[in-house]
């Protein structure tokens, strides 16, 4: 897709934002304003159209009928058909234009709100449910699709339709146009005091309904655990009491509605009778003619119904109202800025990376990394060690700029990190997560995922044998083209580390963060891992991230972390020799290991003595 026509899909809609709700639905109309307003001149002429017919009706009765001027049939003939043809005309063309707006600007918003939530910072993404932003980028922007499809289209009509059929009251006789308006305040107030109530009770039940979506999603990622455990029952009643509660909600918004809707009609169809028994005793008396009642019964009820209508719409705009807010809460959130200005060399990076009294928390209260220190060369290995929550996963978080750190400096270079484009540092940090994700397409594409160009096979396979699982993928039917499933989940837990390892490998960056990219891999395929990585790793600044010893024994420099604090740093063979944590891993893992070859010993001279 061109550059144009992608600018055209996903404008920037930030302008949107507006705190008066009428203004920023406006704004979110930006270049389909003409459309609706086309679409708003054909329902007035549509209205128009309508109108007419009832006053040629009057002067069908009381010229032709009632005075016998048959020379006028002709005219009438063609004057009925000729309204209803243009006001057929002109609602096909206000329909299609009302559509055309609506359907674009939804299109347009769900580009925008998909675009603009993958631009948002990862402590957003941290805090807020995945089935909340599901729910607000496909049911609240359909809700916003209707309101511009049906209701803003609506009040229109309606407004229109009033204004136009009044003053054709008024030309029939002002008392009687008077007299049918009566109950139009009484309606509108109504309206009023039930959008309010409405509203309240709309944006509940969308809360519920985001609840349940997020209930779902987390259910269905969660099936293999869910079956592991069998736990199905208590999720199912789980499931059970959220949906309860989005029923409690939605049945409390429906008996307002079924509250309201007996109410307004009973208003509206008491001011009909009401007119037409008025209207019928003036035309018994002689007051009026025939036609002019026959004209006013039919103009009264296109007077009438739209105010019975309007109540309607005003009740079911709250719909719309409330999903625009629920969507501009996503748009005016701050994006995380990928180019900005800032130090950007012309080629990669050296690497060479320093911590200085550095400090990082998510949550002021709670301090995740306390005065962290240290310095690497370029094409050193870095090892992280410690307990879980320890901070490791925080600290490598910093390096491409995922979080900023909130105290201290952290260079890379010699220049302050802040300084770099986050868009430039992510390309030179290549990253294997501690859970790593695969999309549900070919093994090839999310190998070449993060290269961003077409990727020759035979690249691909190299970066596959370096991941030692070349093998693996020869040996599946479709070998490169499998598709590996939702997660990954075709895959083993090794199979999908060293595929996610191949991904960073072809991207051959300056900086390699391995977060414990090893846990779920045998003993036996993580030294082909690390016998490919040893070379791959020449000349690059590698962070890796491990729980075993012997995965960090020949690192450079080894941190050892404890409550978010560097309490031991350097070589193995240095910390060794020191009392601290350390050690005491040390000497657990090697114990633990040295017993697990006693019982398996002991197992196989069993085996060969029976």
């Amino acid at each position: 897709m061109s550059k144009s026509k992608t600018s055209q899909l996903n404008p920037d809609l930030s302008h949107a934002v507006s705190k008066n709700r009428l203004v920023g639905l406006w704004r979110l109309m930006g270049g389909y304003q003409f459309a609706y307003l086309g679409a708003t001149l054909s329902l007035a002429l549509a209205a128009g159209a309508k109108t007419a017919t009832y006053l040629l009706l009057r002067h069908f009765v009381d010229r032709i009928l009632g005075q016998g001027q048959t020379g006028l049939l002709p005219w009438v003939a063609a004057g009925f058909v000729g309204f209803a043809a243009l006001e057929g005309a002109f609602t096909f063309l206000s329909g299609r234009q009302a559509a055309f707006t609506a359907e674009g600007v939804a299109r347009r918003l769900r580009n925008y709100l998909f675009d603009h939530m993958q631009r948002l910072s990862f402590a957003y993404h941290a805090k807020t449910p995945t089935g909340d932003l599901i729910q607000r980028a496909t049911s609240d922007v359909d809700a916003l699709r209707r309101f511009f499809s049906e209701q803003a289209i609506g009040v229109g009509r309606i407004i229109l339709l009033f204004l136009i059929n009044f003053a054709a009251l008024l030309s029939l006789h002002p008392i009687l146009a008077l007299i049918s308006v009566i109950v139009v305040p009484f309606v509108i107030l109504l309206s009023i005091l039930f959008f309010r109530q409405v509203n309240k009770a709309y944006e509940a039940y969308q809360e519920q309904e985001a609840v349940l979506s997020t209930t779902l999603q987390e259910n269905l990622s969660g099936v293999r655990v869910v079956k592991a455990f069998a736990r199905q029952g208590y999720e199912r009643a789980k499931f059970e009491d959220v949906n309860r509660e989005k029923y409690s909600r939605g049945r409390r918004l429906l008996v307002m509605h079924a509250l309201f809707w007996p109410i307004s009609d009973l208003l509206c169809g008491a001011q009909m009778l009401g007119g037409f028994a008025f209207a019928a005793s003036m035309a018994l008396t002689g007051a009026i003619s025939v036609g002019t009642y026959l004209a006013y019964a039919g103009l009264v009820v296109w007077l009438i119904w739209p105010m019975r209508m309007l109540g309607r719409l005003i009740v079911q705009t709250s719909t719309g109202l409330v999903s625009y807010e629920r969507v501009r809460e996503i748009i005016r959130q701050e994006r995380e800025p990928l180019d900005e200005a800032g130090h950007t060399p012309t080629g990669d990076v050296r690497g060479a990376i320093q911590f200085e009294r550095v400090c990082f928390e998510y949550d002021p209260k709670v301090p995740v990394l306390k005065d962290i220190s240290f310095r690497c060369e370029p094409g050193q290995v870095v090892a992280l060690l410690g307990a879980t929550g320890s901070g490791k996963t925080s600290l490598v978080n910093l390096l491409p700029r995922f979080y900023e750190y909130t105290r201290g400096r952290v260079s890379l270079d010699g220049i302050e990190l802040s300084h770099y484009p986050r868009r430039y540092l992510r390309r030179q940090i290549g990253i294997v997560e501690q859970e790593p994700f695969l999309f549900s397409r070919s093994i090839a594409e999310n190998i070449a995922y993060g290269v961003g160009r077409e990727v020759p096979q035979g690249e691909i396979e190299a970066a596959a044998r370096a991941a030692a699982i070349h093998d693996a993928i020869a040996a599946f039917p479709e070998g490169y083209q499998t598709i590996v499933g939702e997660k990954g989940v075709t895959l083993s837990g090794g199979q999908k580390q060293r595929v996610a390892i191949a991904r960073t490998l072809l991207k051959n960056p300056r900086i390699l963060i391995m977060d414990d990219s090893t846990s779920a891999v045998d003993t036996e395929t993580e030294a082909e891992i690390r016998a490919a990585l040893e070379a791959l790793m020449h000349n690059r600044t590698t962070f890796i991230i491990a729980h075993r010893i012997h995965s960090v024994m020949n690192a450079d420099l080894i941190l050892v972390l404890d409550k978010g604090q560097v309490v031991q740093q350097g070589r193995h063979a240095r910390l060794l020799e020191q009392p601290g944590i350390y050690r005491q891993i040390f000497d657990i893992q090697t114990r633990i290991e040295v017993e697990l070859e006693r019982e398996i010993a002991g197992a196989a001279v069993e085996l060969v003595e029976d």
